[in-house]
């Protein structure tokens, strides 16, 4: 949610924040702004408009003073719609101090009565607007100190959020903070950036510096300064970016979903790579796993449907009980955790916050934390005990596809090491799952190509208000995937659901040209008999059956044909008409497909 981007640096600052902010377009928003410290030392220098990023720059023309740093923002609505006066950045009363905000202030109410009280007019709906005239009056206190005034002011926040801070009186120079929100320093030649998101620059650098919970970082073109909140100067841990800007580029596809559907192969292959025989040690190290009775795995959206996957593998292979759980519920009901308890959480991103609370109040209790992600350095991997990072690439569409197969990929790979470790998966098992887990990428290469005629069917059910997908054994998940693609691209009414789970009241949904979308067992199998069955039950009502099968189905009205592979990696493969539909449907119901309504790439609030 939000993005954050901010310069300062040889260049004017107009080219690289609106660049930046245009990079992350993609995590959803509404509304943007931009504010620059002017090199003539007047006033901030800020325009924001409602709308996408093109509403900021039709009026920006010719007009833009020359600037050589600045702050941009993408915001998405919490307190407060999304108009122009809410749109970030904002002000402090002097004109002089400029902040923009991700994330939730929860005290902001009473931080802005006692602001009202002491003088400070407020021209915004918003929790963040508080923040502005707090740093306004805490850098008076301190000398003119942004740096501290800002460490100051976090202390007396509630809540989640990612502050950056300007001040005209100090050119050059870009404060920022981050508290349970993604933040990220990008270190230039002569530039340095302040991002919630290493793609906003990594075209101009790859180097980046990761900063921890409660950290301040106080930028300039040729500095960098960390501290926590008391002022305490801390080093830097710089990585390297293992991606480059090209990988952020449609690269000739109409749109990143579509790219990233086809980068699939790539993404699996490279998750694999080096693993498949046994996660190294420096993934696990850190962490003993021997020692467990109980899997937990915490996830949220799509990420929840790999750990369902994993719980079917886990269990088979390792022979120990997994439970699954929504994040966003899971401490909530105060659960049974100790220090034998293996919590896995699922997320793409490593900010997702409902992920990060539960996986913090388990931690609490004593459980071990290996975490499962696509993003190098950020809150979930640092606070784990140990990680698995998938090798996705960046994810730019909001609805996931490769990041969704690599999560599966890793939850085979963790099955497959406690069953190692544990001494509960035959050698031979061991061996078919590793050479079917090697020819996965080439699989998912056939069926893609042969999604063509399954584009030219999903038009013709453009005009349908519903659609349902029926799924047993992994193939459950899969079915609950597919149908959650078609309610966020498509904005139609899609369920999942367990093939036996129909005659207990989700038959009487069906009706004459009702499309059910059923992801076949592997062929011979006794669920695969059963699954015919209930395919029947539906046709008998009318539905029009698309089978997503590894072998002929005499009862499918259209039949879309996958390679074979072992029955709890078919989800891999199967997953793939899935999202060629949902895509191809919002493109027939006329859908913005990378950036769909109301959703944001990263769920940083709760």
């Amino acid at each position: 949610m939000c993005g954050i981007v901010g310069y300062t640096g040889k260049d004017l600052a107009l080219g690289p924040v609106l660049e930046g902010l245009r990079k992350l377009e993609y995590r959803g928003y509404d509304s943007a702004g931009i504010a620059l410290i002017t090199d003539a030392g007047e006033k901030l220098w800020i325009e924001k408009r409602a709308g996408k990023l093109g509403n900021l720059e039709e009026i920006l023309g010719d007009k833009v003073p020359n600037s050589h740093s600045g702050i941009g923002h993408t915001r998405w609505a919490t307190h407060g719609g999304p108009t122009d006066e809410n749109a970030h950045p904002h002000l402090d009363n002097e004109g002089k101090l400029a902040v923009i905000h991700n994330g939730i202030i929860e005290n902001y109410l009473e931080l802005r009565q006692q602001l009202e009280k002491a003088g400070h007019i407020f021209k915004s709906e918003t929790d963040s607007e508080s923040v502005a005239h707090l740093l306004s009056d805490s850098r008076k206190k301190h000398g003119g100190d942004l740096a501290a005034a800002m460490r100051e002011v976090c202390q007396q926040l509630r809540g989640s959020f990612t502050l950056l801070a300007i001040h005209s009186d100090q050119p050059g120079r870009i404060v920022g903070a981050r508290r349970n929100s993604p933040l990220v320093v990008g270190v230039g030649d002569g530039e340095n950036f302040l991002a919630s998101d290493v793609s906003a620059f990594i075209s101009h650098t790859k180097r980046a510096l990761e900063l921890g919970q409660d950290e301040v970082a106080d930028i300039t073109a040729d500095a960098i300064v960390i501290t926590n909140l008391t002022g305490k100067t801390l080093p830097h841990n710089e990585y390297e970016i293992s991606w480059d800007a090209s990988a952020a580029e449609r690269g000739g596809f109409e749109h990143f979903m579509l790219k990233e559907i086809f980068e699939q192969p790539k993404a699996i292959a490279d998750t694999l790579l080096g693993r498949i025989s046994g996660l190294e040690s420096d993934v696990t190290k850190g962490i003993d796993l021997k020692n467990i009775d109980k899997v937990v795995i915490i996830a949220c959206g799509t990420a929840y449907h790999a750990g369902l996957v994993g719980k079917y593998a886990i269990e088979k292979w390792a022979n120990i009980a997994v439970d699954v759980e929504l994040a966003s519920e899971y401490r909530y009901r105060e659960p049974s955790v100790d220090n034998k308890t293996l919590l896995i959480p699922i997320s793409q991103s490593g900010e997702t916050m409902d992920t990060l609370m539960a996986m913090r109040y388990a931690k609490e209790k004593g459980a071990k934390v290996f975490a499962v992600c696509n993003t190098n350095g950020s809150t979930i991997p640092r606070e784990s005990d140990a990680v698995l990072y998938t090798h996705a690439g960046p994810e730019i569409a909001v609805a996931s596809t490769k990041a969704f197969e690599t999560q599966l990929i890793a939850m085979y790979l963790i099955g497959l090491h406690l069953g190692r470790i544990r001494g509960t998966i035959s050698a031979e098992l061991m061996a078919e799952i590793e050479s079917e887990l090697s020819e996965l990428p080439a699989k998912v290469e056939q069926v893609l190509e042969t999604v063509e005629p399954l584009r030219e069917l999903t038009r013709k059910f453009s005009k349908s208000t519903s659609m349902l997908f029926l799924g047993r054994h992994v193939g459950f998940p899969t079915a609950l995937e597919g149908a959650l693609k078609l309610k966020e691209l498509a904005y139609m009414h899609a369920e999942g659901f367990a093939g036996g789970e129909l005659k207990h009241g989700p038959i009487a949904l069906i009706e004459d040209g009702t499309p059910v979308v059923a992801i076949m067992p592997a062929a011979g199998s006794l669920l695969a008999e059963k699954m015919a069955s209930n395919i029947q039950e539906v046709k008998a009502r009318g539905a029009v059956i698309i089978a997503i099968a590894d072998s002929p189905l005499a009862a499918a009205n259209h039949l879309v044909r996958i390679p074979t592979t072992h029955e709890f990696l078919q989800p891999v493969l199967s997953v793939v008409p899935l999202q060629v539909i949902a895509y191809e449907m919002a493109i027939a119901r006329g859908n913005d497909v990378d950036q769909p309504r109301n959703l944001a790439k990263s769920v940083t609030v709760e």
